[in-house]
């Protein structure tokens, strides 16, 4: 499973992680939506894929080195993105040093994110993984690609990523609502088959994330 290592320049010590993290952004929208999804998805991967990872997410900033101990940050929300300058280099140097980030649709942020990824990468754009990508076939396979969760707009769901050197450093879902499909059951009560069909996906996403 891929280690995450982070080298400060100011001292000879070396931080290694598999754990993942919330990403905090400004702008108004909630970033602090589904609050049970990230950890039950942990623990979920746990337990069906045989991950260690900390049932403990942090909530992590994009300005703030602390992004780099995590090779897994998950972002959401339903309404504005703004990401400053500094949010931007530092997000940028994340993910081109080997990190991933992972934005998943709650409802409505897709037109205030796309201005932001156009900042965060100009020179790159979405582009929507095919149904036969690893990401779809590794823990179980989804021939269709990205389920459907939740309706939003009834369009069909989407895996949009973005790409450097060949690799994947970050994963668009829209029009799916893999959160709230995580989210504990009480809160939207999804049928068992719905939510473990959300899990599922997750966990295809977390393991393709640590061994890629």
């Amino acid at each position: 499973m891929k280690t995450f290592i982070l080298l400060f320049f100011c001292s000879t010590y070396i931080v290694i992680a598999q754990d993942v993290a919330v990403l905090k952004y400004n702008g108004g929208g909630d970033w602090y939506s589904n609050p049970t999804a990230l950890p039950n998805l942990v623990s979920y991967c746990n337990e069906e894929i045989g991950t260690t990872l900390s049932t403990d997410v942090a909530t992590v900033e994009a300005n703030s080195i602390d992004i780099f101990q995590y090779p897994f940050i998950h972002m959401t929300g339903h309404g504005n993105v703004v990401f400053s300058e500094d949010d931007l280099s530092n997000l940028k140097n994340y993910l081109l040093s080997g990190g991933f980030l992972h934005i998943d649709d709650n409802y409505g942020m897709k037109p205030y994110l796309e201005k932001e990824l156009l900042k965060l990468f100009p020179d790159k754009s979405l582009i929507e993984l095919p149904a036969n990508h690893e990401i779809f076939n590794n823990h179980v396979s989804f021939p269709k690609g990205l389920p459907k969760i939740h309706e939003h707009d009834g369009e069909r769901p989407q895996a949009l990523g973005m790409y450097h050197d060949g690799r994947l450093v970050l994963l668009f879902t829209f029009e799916s609502d893999l959160g709230d499909g995580w989210e504990s059951p009480e809160v939207h009560n999804d049928p068992p088959a719905v939510r473990k069909k959300a899990l599922d996906m997750g966990a295809n996403i977390i393991k393709y994330v640590f061994t890629n």
